[in-house]
């Protein structure tokens, strides 16, 4: 008799992403055949998975894929978990989780501690601190990748606080499979629902915690996944998570697209000086014209997390609507003017 649905479904999810990460691993070191003269080349060390695990659900029926799946493919598997130290005995709870990991076999397995600032906001600033940790320990460790346990759910929530931010066809396009340094992150559950992950884990006896800041009515995303989506499914009928998850896929596809259309747009836009030329600009379609002037600023120096499309609006109406008008300030110090048809954009 086979594995619960629930488990089956988790390992497959895993054993398709550590699958491609072996086939990109084998593709960029090439693989050196023996000759028959000649001694059989080393064999490399095997590469090394982490899994970010808080302790939930969706992290440790990640985990305890990552444990099963691993060693049949030859793949070290390592855990870390990350202590944002924003409520009282989360280092006690942190080395539960550390516990928790060894249990499964992994190895090797850490705690971080890190000190959450305030840019951007809470949810924000733990982001960041969090990843940072994370690139850290990668690192350190030599890993070739690190697995995150966001669900479908967690998709779904992300093209709504998207698309309530009005943040264009990328912010609609959600997490992506893979992101970061050289396709660090991978996520294989984007297609594997909560109730999934949770279920995994009951089936399996595997303890979990229950992170009080997810019911947090103070936080935005805590408000959309209790009373904004079920609200939603409430008007429209089930399959909304669904549907926003294949939302965010078809958005990324288009947004790639554009994306590469912009970059090979762009040198033709530029003068022998390599400034941009407003006429051959407004020429564009717009969503390609914009990708252009967000480079360019970013390239000036604006943080692109600051950057946000009121901003290349303003930077785009020294295009098309020109009416004289003086330079635009956007963040990071930085000054788009238009000059005698050429917009300059610099640091101010």
């Amino acid at each position: 008799m086979g594995p619960h649905p629930a488990v089956a479904a988790i390992r497959l999810a895993v054993r398709r992403v550590l699958h491609d990460i072996l086939t990109e691993l084998k593709t960029t070191a090439g693989v050196p055949a023996a000759t028959a003269a000649g001694p059989t080349p080393e064999r490399p060390p095997s590469p090394l998975v982490l899994v970010a695990c808080s302790g939930g659900a969706d992290s440790m029926a990640l985990a305890s894929a990552l444990a099963f799946e691993a060693p049949r493919l030859g793949v070290r598997a390592g855990g870390v978990t990350v202590d944002h130290r924003l409520q009282n005995g989360s280092d006690l709870r942190a080395e539960e989780v550390v516990l928790r990991l060894r249990e499964l076999g992994l190895d090797p397995v850490e705690a971080i501690a890190v000190s959450v600032g305030r840019a951007g906001g809470p949810e924000a600033a733990a982001r960041d601190a969090r990843y940072a940790a994370l690139d850290a320990a990668a690192a350190r460790h030599g890993a070739a990748a690190v697995l995150l346990g966001h669900t479908r759910d967690d998709q779904a929530e992300t093209v709504l606080l998207g698309l309530a931010r009005g943040s264009g066809i990328r912010s609609l396009s959600g997490m992506a499979a893979v992101s970061g340094a050289d396709g660090r992150y991978r996520r294989p559950f984007l297609q594997v629902d909560r109730q999934t992950a949770r279920k995994a884990c009951m089936v399996q006896s595997l303890p979990v915690w229950d992170d009080p800041h997810n019911a947090d009515p103070a936080y935005t995303r805590s408000r959309l996944r209790h009373e904004g989506l079920p609200a939603l499914e409430k008007a429209l009928g089930k399959g909304v998570v669904e549907a926003l998850a294949r939302t965010a896929q078809l958005s990324r596809d288009d947004a790639d697209a554009l994306d590469t259309w912009a970059r090979q747009a762009e040198e033709g836009v530029r003068d022998a000086t390599g400034v941009l030329e407003c006429a051959k600009l407004y020429a564009l379609p717009p969503a390609v014209r914009r990708r252009i002037l967000r480079r360019a600023a970013i390239a000036a120096g604006a943080p692109a997390g600051a950057l946000f499309a009121r901003h290349i609006e303003e930077v785009d109406r020294l295009i098309t609507g020109w009416r004289g008008q003086g330079a635009i300030n956007l963040p990071g110090k930085v000054v788009a003017q238009r000059q005698g048809g050429r917009l300059v954009i610099r640091q101010g």
